[in-house]
């Protein structure tokens, strides 16, 4: 009898738990901070060894591509394990009550309890195995209207999801014209300046203000979203956030007016936003071992602010400032970029790229056009 009870509360815990765990997911719009979720579990169990395979995938396309895979089959396997386990739990909950079931030149036992079960939470109306008593027939009919419900919000959840990854990309595609792909934040500024739109980067920054707080508050929603991969291989949501936070750092360290104090309210925004991501994803922080502005870079970079005529801050000052502005959100860029096998953007290229320019032959393989269209993006 002891054991009867037991898996009762056993039962009952697990549908209670993942009716709340589906609920914190899909409906409740705010970050849960619990540490004890279903769906963190789930990612940790199923991200570290596709990763793991996909670090033994050759760099470029292969490996995008089987990394693309992960973010919509894993909202499939986490959909099917919230419905298992509920069919599991009912399952169990009729077992513990005793079995109280109808059913024809059969013995009754738990994989008889779990067929009902299944048949019920997906509203089958077989009724080859139906419920006996008052009890059984209620639970049955809970579990019934569950099942439908589940599956509305399933199918309602998807077009949420799948907008908000589309709003994530539209801006991520115009990047390509104004700071390359991969974009680099010395492409941004030096198109805005030898095209004589300075103000037209503070503008451009303000337009990154809003998308960086959508994406913050999507993705925080939604974290699976963090998974999901742009539409190029040589784009993605953390090069184009880094490409913002790079760019918005040298303004601030080094430029004066208008345009720096727009390129402070990015930033701020842009650097919660990959604060609270690492958090979401447990990701903790790191220093990177090479690098990303290498001195020549950072004085290619000082040139090109020069030659914006904005009034600028001494030399000294300014990298001391950027010093300390890299130190507030590169740590976190490092994890995200290892975690999710992402990879960041340089500061400049010497030979910047533009998805745009691509053409394709008969086989498909991508040829640039010529350069002397190089004069249309300046």
């Amino acid at each position: 009898m002891a054991a009867k009870v037991g898996f009762l509360l056993i039962a009952v815990v697990l549908i209670a738990g993942v009716l709340w765990d589906t609920f914190e997911t899909i409906i409740l719009p705010r970050r849960v901070t619990r540490r004890f979720r279903l769906p963190r579990l789930f990612y940790r169990a199923t991200w570290v060894p596709w990763s793991a395979l996909a670090r033994h995938v050759p760099a470029g396309n292969r490996r995008e591509s089987f990394l693309s895979f992960f973010g919509p089959l894993s909202l499939l396997l986490l959909f099917g394990a919230w419905a298992l386990s509920l069919i599991l739990g009912f399952a169990i909950f009729h077992w513990a009550m005793g079995s109280p079931i109808n059913v024809r030149n059969e013995t009754v036992n738990f994989w008889t309890d779990l067929y009902l079960s299944g048949t019920t939470f997906f509203t089958l109306g077989l009724g080859d195995v139906t419920p006996r008593g008052d009890i059984a027939r209620t639970v049955t009919v809970i579990e019934s209207g569950i099942g439908f419900g589940f599956l509305a919000i399933v199918i309602a959840y998807l077009p949420v999801l799948y907008g908000a990854f589309s709003r994530r990309e539209v801006n991520i595609s115009r990047m390509d014209a104004h700071a390359g792909s991969p974009p680099t934040a010395g492409e941004l500024l030096r198109r805005h300046i030898q095209g004589q739109n300075v103000q037209a980067l503070g503008q451009y920054l303000h337009d990154w203000e809003s998308w960086v707080a959508e994406l913050m508050e999507s993705h925080l929603s939604y974290p699976v979203l963090c998974y999901f991969r742009s539409q190029h291989t040589n784009q993605s949501w953390l090069a184009a956030l880094a490409t913002i936070l790079d760019a918005c750092a040298l303004i601030i360290a080094y430029a004066e007016g208008g345009v720096r104090w727009q390129a402070k309210m990015t930033f701020a925004i842009s650097r919660h936003a990959v604060v609270d991501l690492a958090e979401v994803l447990a990701a903790l922080p790191r220093a990177r071992k090479i690098d990303r502005l290498p001195v020549a870079d950072l004085g290619k970079l000082r040139t090109l602010l020069t030659a914006t005529g904005i009034p600028l801050r001494s030399s000294v000052e300014g990298d001391q400032t950027l010093d300390h502005l890299r130190q507030m959100y590169e740590p976190y860029l490092n994890t995200l970029s290892d975690h999710l096998l992402m990879p960041l953007p340089p500061w400049t290229l010497a030979k910047p790229m533009d998805n745009w320019r691509a053409r394709f032959r008969n086989n498909l393989t991508a040829s640039r056009l010529p350069e002397e269209d190089k004069d249309l993006m300046v």
